[in-house]
């Protein structure tokens, strides 16, 4: 599969995290998972993409998996966010740190997540660009934007 240009108009909202230093290293308060983690570059793109689905998107954090463990084939793997709708998997956001080119490799890697959590919306960001795109009729189609969690 190509990856084409079409990407995501995303507006993150204004950072408002709490973060503390500890031994040198940096640690942000995940709202999802009620605790300290470390702050990594590909953290810092996640906990804006959370801010984004909740402010925005208006998806409530309680349907939010945070590193959601997935089962691949004997390998376990965790899907960075997957946003939950009738108490089933609705889309999967894998995020990378900013300087990590978002290519097909990335995209292979949502959908081998995907075989294993069906959705129907995958989403890749690196905080500079994000890419998603709707699963129908076993197609995956670009999408420009995101739909308003109702």
């Amino acid at each position: 599969m190509r990856l084409h240009l079409l990407m995501l108009r995303i507006q993150f909202p204004p950072p408002n995290f709490k973060i503390k230093e500890e031994d040198d290293r940096e640690f942000i308060f995940d709202e999802g998972r009620k605790k300290w983690v470390r702050l990594t570059p590909e953290e810092w793109v996640r906990q804006n993409f959370l801010q984004y689905l909740v402010q925005v998107k208006n998806v409530h954090l309680s349907l939010i998996a945070i590193e959601k463990e997935v089962q691949l084939a004997d390998v376990k793997k965790r899907c960075d966010i997957v946003v939950y709708k009738e108490h089933k998997p609705w889309m999967i956001v894998e995020c990378k740190e900013m300087n990590v080119p978002l290519s097909e490799v990335v995209l292979a890697q949502v959908i081998r997540y995907n075989m294993a959590l069906p959705v129907e919306y995958l989403v890749i960001s690196n905080g500079s660009f994000s890419y998603a795109w709707q699963r129908m009729h076993n197609k995956l189609i670009e999408i420009e934007e995101l739909p308003i969690w109702e």
